[in-house]
């Protein structure tokens, strides 16, 4: 019993210590450079516009969080977010890639002592009640630029139309091509209609943040 113990143990201890080593796989942006080729012919050109589930410009990713990004490509890959493109995308990147790419991404366009405001403009009317409802700062921070935690989206700024998608694709159920499990998300995005999804998307898309998208030439 006491060897099984001993070898029941170390292998827990080894699991641990490899999740803990993929958890702590640090990303490399100058490597990073050199594979996102298949990124920049949508999110390097401004104001490009995906078809699919419907018309909208794609989201903002220069300036976004190392962390989150990893996880969106993530998701990406193990199909927790339904997207043909993107899952495409995602499957062809090891570890590595999506580490390095999001190292990349996250340091591209980034000004050094760039302030943003503490907390967002003041909401008015609907939308006020419709925050207050969802408690969205409660994760995205105050002025929705800082969230509480690297593996969540800074979200000020960001394309309206592209939170609005988003959002509602929380809701999407039983679909195999379109749609994003998140508990935490699905939960939230429920509780408003697609209407009052549109007021939220346009209120954060005007507040003050630092992603961005910046032009980047496929031949370099």
């Amino acid at each position: 019993m006491n060897k099984f113990l001993s070898t029941a143990l170390a292998f827990v201890v080894a699991a641990a210590t490899f999740s803990s080593q993929a958890q702590e796989l640090k990303g490399d942006a100058k490597a990073g450079e050199s594979k996102i080729a298949m990124c920049i012919g949508c999110h390097g050109i401004i104001g490009y516009q995906a078809s699919f589930p419907e018309v909208y410009k794609v989201p903002k990713i220069s300036g976004q969080g190392e962390k989150y990004i990893a996880s969106a490509l993530t998701a990406y890959k193990k199909g927790e977010r339904k997207h043909p493109t993107m899952r495409s995308i995602a499957v062809s990147l090891t570890e590595k890639d999506i580490a390095d790419v999001s190292a990349y991404y996250a340091a591209h366009g980034k000004v050094e002592g760039a302030a943003l405001p503490e907390a967002a403009t003041e909401a008015k009317g609907n939308v006020a009640a419709l925050l207050t409802k969802g408690a969205c700062a409660s994760c995205h921070g105050a002025n929705f630029a800082k969230p509480i935690d690297p593996s969540y989206p800074k979200i000020a700024g960001q394309n309206a139309d592209y939170l609005f998608v988003a959002l509602k694709s929380y809701k999407v159920e039983g679909t195999s091509s379109w749609g994003r499990s998140n508990g935490v998300m699905g939960g939230v995005a429920k509780q408003f209609s697609n209407a009052e999804l549109k007021e939220l998307a346009n209120y954060v898309a005007s507040q003050q943040g630092d992603i961005k998208t910046l032009p980047q030439s496929k031949f370099r």
